[in-house]
């Protein structure tokens, strides 16, 4: 057995079964994880030599690599290319863009993800394919994030990831991945292992200090023995010093005796990360080292030169990079740079001359900012980040050095590292700043707090920030203003300053500033004007706005952008429902083909409350699972309020109440009034559906804050009205009422019209009641809103219950209790069951017919079938790989005893 795996048999049999379970077509992904020199190489070694049938992959980070862009990507994909033809077309552009193959927009890392997962299950059509990535910790960013979102969609495509790192918080992408940690060798092996590199016996007491202060790393122990002298090795106690067990001193040590030629090259090779022979020894010609200078190297088994030049370990590299001087690192950068051609591989250039600099260079710092803009088409805002900062840094004018900060500010905030970021603005307000730059600044720290939880905070901060820009960058300017608009709705009573009226007034005076108005101006004018003159006259401004999304007539990013915004002001000004279920379909859409994978959950739950208010609960349910991916895949904290919604119009009470617990807490925290208006509107859902009318009262009455922007806000004063007349107290319903006619007044669809006449008949006495009930009835069965139908039924036949009119009641309230079981509605359909009893009549027995006990994903996957789409579309839509699509489909097939998707359509 090789030295690495001694005392190994346990992780040896776990990954020989990880070979076994690939061959007959299984996936897995693991993480094998121990201190360096622990034996992590070696096990990954032995793994690649049990699968003889297996094409196996292999990657390494590279310390100096870590800030391009995919570099272990490209590592792992470019022996798989001739594959790439067979992926759908957005995701090999994707793809193809992500590796530099091909220029084009930055590609969204969801769609970069999966076009590997593609890549690699096509690639294991021909084999099973394992893919060894070793020294995780020093991937790039880009390429561990991607190579981690691989992992974790594996199912059946015959394909293994193993990776290879040190702690698990030097890649936070790899948590929750299994895990097999690898530590010392037990003391009889370590002995083993240490007296099998010994010259000449050793005293007993000396091997076990060794092995103790080793904590059995076979790697110390193999490499102790050379790094230290006979005498040392005899002294045993009486040397008095600590024996040097750091892996990284005994490579150092090793490197003492060498002739100084040699060290030099050793330096190179370890400043060079691509291990190109031609390359490093075109910089050895320019530093007058000879061929010969390799020779003492490679016979202390340092280095190996052939195809690539090698390390015997990964740690001898910044084991000899960090032991030169600052000025020796300087010199062989700089003869690297020379020796890089800037024309094919010019960011490589750039940052060899940014390591080579000793002070300010505008000249390199120039070389720095094309490198930044190529790494951000990459899609790489780590890297832009980091060539930005560099950049920044190494600028000499104190004027380009603020604007550069900023630029940097700017990519470390894209990429999420905003701590980086508030230095980074440090560092630019230290230069000369103009106005807008200052504008600039203030935007970015308003931004930072909307987006790490502050929100109470930042609409303030974005206000400010808008005023600045006003007149300096008008539509700059007017985004802001919007921004500030959707950061004090967001906050609504929580806001520290900022309120609504206050933003809209400023908003309202920026909104004529366009010569020539985008549908964001529109929106800004139309969500302006609500708050400033009321909902009648922003009314023609939002219908101007939304024109201009279904037509086309804006481009993908700023349609995306408000898109959510749109939806929204359709539900609250217009109460168009088929302008927002269209709107709101179109806007999972784009997201999807766009691959935006930090837009696509906000789209998603948005079209998951969308299918929730049309009674669609089963579609929501199922897209309530493709939400929780969606969030995994973009690493995103969204408060899931669509299964909350959910689960309030199902009846489930616990389900819904630990969801309120849950967000009650963290939405005052974080200064978001909208998320306790969203969490009482669904209390008060269920407590009027389980017929808790007080209870229901009380929770509407919490969010009595219609400042804020949504349906959320009309559906708490559409459910206070109900339980405050359910629980004799109608006068609390009278504001509510006033508010609602309002605003539905102002749109004049059925559905606002709808649900106002049927509000008012619950405050309306006598007779005059039933117009009001039948108008709620007729109007509501023209809209797509199938749950506030059945409740104009339910409570009209309520009253007419009440009215002692009891044959007519039995019809509605049949037909309502019917509706609300065909939706999944529970608690309404039960409160109907009991109205309907109270009549002197019996509920109708129902059966449920289930799907043959389909699994979550299986019925996601028929659903998906059923709506036409292939087997490639379903794999995009769920983050699965065509091939594991495949897999679930013969499942279906089986559980269903059918034979095709035709059949399956039928």
């Amino acid at each position: 057995m090789l030295p690495g795996l001694r005392g190994r048999r346990r992780e040896c049999e776990a990954l020989g079964s990880l070979v076994e379970a690939v061959t007959v077509g299984d996936s897995r992904a693991l993480v094998v994880r121990g201190e360096p020199g622990v034996g992590k190489t070696a096990l990954l070694d032995y793994m690649a030599e049990q699968a003889p049938g297996c094409r196996v992959a292999r990657v390494a980070g590279i310390q100096s690599e870590v800030e391009l862009a995919f570099a272990g990507l490209h590592q792992l994909c470019a022996p798989m290319l001739d594959l790439m033809q067979r992926l759908p077309l957005h995701q090999g552009e994707a793809l193809r863009t992500a590796l530099g193959l091909s220029s084009g927009p930055a590609p969204d890392r969801f769609l970069v993800g999966l076009g590997v997962l593609g890549l690699l299950s096509e690639a294991a059509r021909e084999r099973p394919l394992i893919c060894v990535v070793d020294d995780a910790q020093w991937l790039d960013c880009a390429s561990a994030q991607t190579l981690a979102f691989v992992a974790r969609r594996l199912r059946t495509e015959a394909v293994a990831i193993v990776f290879a790192t040190c702690r698990p918080q030097d890649v936070p992408a790899l948590a929750g991945l299994p895990e097999m940690m690898v530590g010392g060798l037990p003391d009889a092996d370590a002995r083993s292992l240490l007296d099998s590199v010994l010259p000449w016996p050793l005293d007993d007491r000396v091997r076990d200090r060794i092995v103790a202060e080793t904590r059995g790393n076979p790697l110390a122990l193999l490499e102790l023995p050379r790094s230290l002298t006979p005498a040392e090795l005899a002294g045993g106690f009486g040397t008095g010093g600590a024996l040097p067990v750091r892996i990284e001193d005994c490579f150092r040590r090793q490197l003492a005796p060498l002739p100084d030629k040699t060290r030099q090259l050793l330096l190179l090779a370890a400043a060079e990360p691509l291990g190109d022979p031609v390359l490093v020894w075109r910089a050895a010609q320019r530093l007058g080292i000879g061929v010969d200078a390799a020779a003492p190297a490679v016979a202390a088994g340092l280095l190996e030169i052939g195809r690539r030049v090698r390390f015997r370990h990964p740690l001898e590299r910044p084991a000899i990079y960090h032991a030169a001087s600052a000025r020796e690192l300087r010199h062989v950068h700089s003869v690297l740079a020379d020796v890089t051609d800037t024309e094919t591989d010019p960011d490589r250039h750039a940052w060899h001359a940014a390591q080579a600099a000793s002070g300010p260079d505008e000249d390199v710092a120039a070389g720095l900012e094309g490198s930044a803009g190529r790494a951000q088409a990459r899609g790489g805002p780590v890297a832009a980040a980091a060539f930005r900062q560099r950049a920044a840094e190494l600028t000499p004018d104190p004027v380009r050095r603020a604007e550069r900060a900023l630029e940097a500010a700017e990519a470390k905030d894209q990429a999420g590292m905003r701590a980086e970021a508030e230095g980074l603005l440090a560092l630019a307000e230290a230069g000369p700043l103009t106005q807008l730059q200052r504008g600039r600044v203030d935007l970015l720290r308003a931004r930072t707090a909307f987006t790490s939880c502050g929100i109470a905070d930042a609409a303030p901060l974005l206000l400010k920030a808008a005023a600045q820009l006003q007149p300096l960058d008008a539509r700059l300017a007017r985004e802001t203003y919007l921004e500030a608009l959707l950061a004090a709705m967001h906050a609504g009573p929580l806001a520290c300053g900022g309120s609504v009226r206050e933003v809209a007034e400023a908003a309202w005076l920026a909104r004529a500033s366009s010569p020539s108005p985008s549908a964001g101006d529109f929106l800004l004018a139309a969500l302006a004007t609500r708050f400033t003159d009321g909902y009648a006259a922003a009314i023609s401004l939002v219908r101007r706005a939304l024109d201009a999304f279904p037509d086309g007539d804006i481009s993908t990013d700023e349609a995306l952008r408000w898109h959510w915004l749109a939806c929204r002001a359709v539900a609250d000004l217009l109460w168009d429902f088929e302008a927002w279920d269209a709107l709101t379909a179109r806007f999972v859409q784009q997201a999807r083909e766009a691959g935006a994978l930090a837009v696509l959950p906000i789209a998603v739950s948005a079209r998951m409350v969308t299918y929730t208010l049309a009674g669609e609960l089963d579609a929501a349910a199922s897209l309530g699972e493709e939400l929780d991916t969606v969030t995994e895949a973009a690493s995103c904290t969204l408060r899931p309020y669509g299964r909350l919604l959910l689960a309030a119009w199902e009846g489930r009470e616990p389900a819904t109440s630990s969801l309120i617990e849950t967000f009650a807490a963290e939405t005052l925290d974080q200064g978001e009034g909208m998320g306790q208006t969203i969490t009482c509107w669904a209390r008060a859902v269920l407590d009027n559906g389980l017929g808790q009318h007080e209870d229901a009262l009380a929770a509407a009455r919490e969010a009595q804050h219609p400042q804020e922007l949504g349906m959320c806000t009309w559906g708490v004063q559409i459910e206070l009205i109900e339980a405050a007349v359910r629980s004799g107290v109608p006068e609390q319903a009278a504001d509510a009422l006033e508010l609602l006619t309002e605003v539905t007044s102002a749109g004049g669809t059925d559905w606002g019209l709808g649900i106002a006449a049927r509000s008012r008949a619950l405050l309306t006495e006598g007779p005059a009641a039933e117009g009001f009930y039948r108008e709620a009835i007729d109007r509501l069965a023209r809209v797509r809103v199938r749950p506030e139908l059945a409740r104009a039924r339910l409570l009209y036949g309520e009253w007419l219950r009440r009215e002692r009119r009891r044959g007519e009641a039995r019809q509605e309230l049949r037909t309502a209790e019917e509706m609300f079981r065909d939706m999944g509605m529970e608690a309404f359909a039960q409160r109907a069951s009991r109205e309907l009893r109270a009549t002197g009549a019996t509920a109708r027995k129902r059966t449920t017919e289930t799907a043959a006990g389909l699994t979550v994903q299986e019925a996601q996957i028929a659903r998906l079938v059923r709506e036409g789409l292939s087997n490639p579309e379903i794999a995009a839509r769920l983050f699965l790989s065509r091939r594991t699509v495949e897999w679930h489909l013969r499942g279906i097939f089986a559980k269903l005893r059918i034979n095709s998707r035709k059949d399956l359509s039928r």
